[in-house]
C-alpha cells in the first residue's frame, strides 16, 4: 500500500518554486471552502431531518450547489491569496498571521450567517436575507423574541462548524503548505506579481460564473420543486450577501408616497373591486387549452397595427384582424423577471423592485398555472435561452410548473444563438411539447430573438435601417416565426380548443420611442385570438387601460375561475373597472388614466411627462400614491402572510 502521509512528507521537503506554492495554495483554499460549504448543509441536513423523506433526490443538494460554491470560494480566495503571495515575497511569521487571521475571520463570518439561517429557518421557513438587519437594529426586540434554547444552538452550530472549518485549513495550510520549503529565483517576485494578478482575474471568472453573458446568481443552484431543498443547496454567505447589498441599495421605504395606509388600501380596493356581476363572455367554452406566448421585447410601438412604425410586423397585424386586441396596455417595468411575475403572478412591479428575487415573498403569491392545475390544466414552461436570469427559475419551479425546459434541454442539432436558441427552433420545441401534452393544458413559451446581441438567422441581411435597426429587424424575424408556428398550429388536432394568449415581457427603444421617459415608452401589445374567440370578438380592438398584470384576472373570469387571490389584477373585459396602470421605472414610476399620464424620476425630482390639468393631476397623484403604498404595504408583509 501507498504510504500517503510518506508521500506528503516527501512533497514538502521539496524545494518548490514561489509560483508553484501560490497555484497550490490557490487551488486548496477553493476546496477547503467547498469542503466548509458542503459541511454546513451536512448541520442543517441533521438539524433538519426531514427532508430525508426526499432521498435520494436530496443527494441533489452536492450536485447542483457546487457552481454558486465554486462562485463563493472564488470571492472569498481573492484577498487570502493576495496575502499569501506577499507572504511568499516578504516571509514574515507578521504576514502569515494576517493571512490565518483573514481567513479565519471569513470563516467566522460564514458560520454566523449559516448558524442564524439555521435557527431563523424555524420561523421563517426561508434562507437568512437582510430583513434580518430590520430586527437587529431593534435590540430590545431581538432579547424578547430569541430564547435561550435558540441561543444556545446558535453557539452551538456556529462554533462546531468553525471548529470543524479550522481542522480542515489546519490540515490544508498549517500543516501541509505553509510548512514546504521554498526556492526564490532571480525572477520569482515579479513573476509572483503577474501570477497574483492572474489568479485575481481568475477568481472573478469564477465568481460571475463563467463568461456567459449573464453572470450566476442563486437560480444556479435550483434543482427541486420542493423550496427546502432548493435553500439546502443555494449557498448560504453566498444568497445573504447577495440580499445585503440588496438591502444596502434598497431606499424604497423612503421612496413610498406619505399617505395614510387606510385610506391608500381603501382607495386600492375602490380600483380593483372584484364584486361586479359581469356578464361579458368572449370564449365558446369555459375550458379551452390555452397557449401563452410571452414575446420578448415586443414594443407596441414597433407593431404595425398599434402605431405609426410600419412593416416590422405584418404576420402579427393579420392575427390582430381575427383576435381580440387590447391596445393600451402597458408593461409594469422594464425587465423580463419583472414581466413574469406581472403576467403569471397579477403583481404590478414595485420601483427598485423585483419580486422573484426574494424566493421568501413570491412563495407566497399565486400563479395562473397553479390556479389552472386545480381544475385539471397541465402545466408547462419553455425558453430557449438561460433561465438564471432574475431567477425566473426559481420563481417558475417553486410555483409548481409541471414541465420546465430551458436551454439545457433542448436538441443538440439547433444552432444556438449566444443568449437563447433562435425564435424557429424554440417553437419548433414548443409544438413539440405541446402535441404531447395531455388537453386541457397551459403551455407558456418564452421567446428571445428580440433580444440583444440579436445574432437570429439572416441577421446580416438589414430589411430595416436607421434608429434601433437591429431591435427591428430581429423584430421582422421573430414576427415571421410567429406566423410558421401558428400556420403549424393549425394543422394540429388540439387547435380549434385553444385560446392563444400573445403579451410582450416588457417594452424596448424603437424608432418613435427611444427612452423610458414617458408612460407610452411602456405600451405593449396583449392579443387573444383562436378559434375559440366567440366570433363577436374577432377583429375587435379594445381601449381599456390597463397592465399586463390584468391578465390574470382578465383570464381567469373568462375561465369561471375566482381571481381573489390575484387583489392587484383587474378583469380587462368588466366595462365597469376602473381604466389605469401603474407603471415602475428606473429610479421612478409612473400613472395613466383615461384624463393623462405622468412620469415622475426620484433623483431629478421631477416629472418627465404630466399631461393632466391641474385638477385631474391632484386626483391621479392621488390614486398612484395609493397604489403605490398599497403594493409595497402587500409586499412588505408577504413573507409573514
Amino acid at each position: 500500500m501507498i504510504n500517503i502521509s510518506k508521500k506528503l512528507s516527501d512533497l514538502r521537503q521539496k524545494k518548490w518554486r514561489v509560483p508553484g506554492l501560490i497555484l497550490i495554495s490557490f487551488v486548496a483554499l477553493l476546496i477547503f471552502w467547498i469542503l466548509v460549504f458542503d459541511l454546513q448543509r451536512i448541520v442543517f441536513i441533521l438539524l433538519n431531518p426531514d427532508v430525508f423523506d426526499k432521498f435520494p433526490e436530496l443527494l441533489g443538494v452536492f450536485i447542483y450547489s457546487f457552481r454558486l460554491d465554486l462562485a463563493t470560494a472564488a470571492f472569498l480566495t481573492v484577498t487570502p491569496i493576495l496575502i499569501f503571495s506577499a507572504l511568499c515575497i516578504f516571509p514574515s511569521s507578521y504576514i502569515k498571521w494576517i493571512f490565518y487571521s483573514c481567513v479565519c475571520i471569513e470563516l467566522a463570518i460564514s458560520c454566523s450567517i449559516h448558524a442564524g439561517e439555521i435557527i431563523a429557518y424555524i420561523e421563517w421557513k426561508h434562507k437568512l436575507t437582510s430583513k434580518v438587519f430590520l430586527h437587529l437594529f431593534n435590540g430590545n426586540e431581538v432579547v424578547r423574541t430569541v430564547d435561550n434554547l435558540s441561543t444556545f444552538w446558535f453557539l452551538l452550530v456556529l462554533l462546531s462548524e468553525f471548529a470543524v472549518g479550522f481542522i480542515f485549513f489546519r490540515y490544508l495550510f498549517i500543516k501541509r503548505i505553509l510548512v514546504m520549503e521554498f526556492l526564490k529565483k532571480k525572477w520569482d517576485s515579479l513573476f509572483t506579481i503577474f501570477l497574483s494578478i492572474f489568479l485575481v482575474g481568475l477568481s472573478f471568472l469564477f465568481a460571475r460564473g463563467g463568461w456567459q453573458q449573464i453572470p450566476i446568481n442563486i437560480d444556479s443552484a435550483y434543482y427541486s420543486e420542493d423550496f427546502k431543498l432548493n435553500d439546502i443547496s443555494i449557498n448560504s454567505t453566498y444568497f445573504f450577501a447577495n440580499s445585503y447589498l440588496l438591502y444596502l441599495n434598497s431606499d424604497l421605504e423612503d421612496l413610498v408616497p406619505n399617505i395614510d395606509p387606510q385610506e391608500a388600501d381603501s382607495i386600492s380596493k375602490n380600483l380593483y373591486q372584484k364584486n361586479h356581476l359581469d356578464s361579458t363572455n368572449i370564449l365558446l367554452n369555459s375550458k379551452p387549452n390555452i397557449v401563452l406566448i410571452i414575446l420578448e421585447g415586443w414594443s407596441a410601438n414597433a407593431i404595425g397595427c398599434m402605431s405609426d412604425t410600419k412593416g416590422a410586423t405584418p404576420n402579427f397585424d393579420r392575427l390582430v384582424k381575427d383576435g381580440l386586441l387590447f391596445s393600451n396596455i402597458y408593461a409594469t417595468n422594464t425587465t423580463s423577471e419583472i414581466g413574469h411575475t406581472s403576467i403569471l403572478s397579477g403583481f404590478p412591479a414595485l420601483p427598485e423592485v423585483a419580486i422573484s428575487s426574494y424566493p421568501e415573498k413570491h412563495r407566497k403569491l399565486t400563479t395562473l398555472n397553479e390556479s389552472l392545475k386545480k381544475v385539471g390544466y397541465n402545466c408547462g414552461y419553455l425558453f430557449g435561452g438561460d433561465l438564471s436570469y432574475g431567477n425566473i427559475e426559481s420563481f417558475i419551479k417553486e410555483h409548481h410548473m409541471d414541465e420546465v425546459w430551458d436551454e439545457d434541454k433542448f436538441p443538440s442539432t439547433y444552432d444556438q444563438g449566444k443568449l437563447t436558441y433562435h425564435d424557429e427552433d424554440v417553437f419548433s420545441v414548443f409544438l413539440e411539447r405541446i402535441n404531447q401534452s395531455s388537453p386541457p393544458f397551459f403551455r407558456i413559451v418564452f421567446t428571445g430573438s428580440t433580444h440583444a446581441p440579436y445574432d437570429h438567422p439572416g441577421s446580416g441581411s438589414q430589411n430595416w435601417s436607421g434608429k434601433e435597426a437591429d431591435y427591428m429587424n430581429s423584430l421582422i424575424y421573430a414576427d415571421q416565426c410567429l406566423a410558421d408556428f401558428m400556420k403549424k398550429a393549425q394543422q394540429q388536432a388540439w387547435y380549434k380548443n385553444t385560446l392563444f394568449v400573445i403579451v410582450s415581457d416588457h417594452s424596448h427603444s424603437c424608432p418613435t420611442h427611444e427612452a423610458p421617459y414617458t408612460v407610452d415608452f411602456f405600451k405593449i401589445p396583449l392579443l387573444f385570438y383562436g378559434d375559440v374567440l366567440n366570433r363577436a370578438y374577432k377583429g375587435i380592438i379594445l381601449n381599456k387601460i390597463g397592465s399586463q398584470a390584468d391578465l390574470a384576472a382578465t383570464l381567469l373570469t373568462q375561465l369561471k375561475i375566482n381571481s381573489k387571490e390575484y387583489p392587484y389584477s383587474k378583469n380587462l373585459l368588466d366595462p365597469t373597472s376602473p381604466d389605469f396602470a401603474f407603471i415602475s421605472t428606473t429610479r421612478g414610476y409612473g400613472f395613466t388614466n383615461t384624463f393623462g399620464k405622468f412620469i415622475y424620476h426620484f433623483d431629478a425630482k421631477k416629472y418627465h411627462q404630466q399631461t393632466y390639468s391641474e385638477q385631474n393631476f391632484k386626483k391621479a397623484k392621488k390614486c398612484s400614491d395609493a397604489l403605490f403604498k398599497s403594493y409595497y404595504e402587500f409586499y412588505k408583509n408577504l413573507e409573514f402572510q
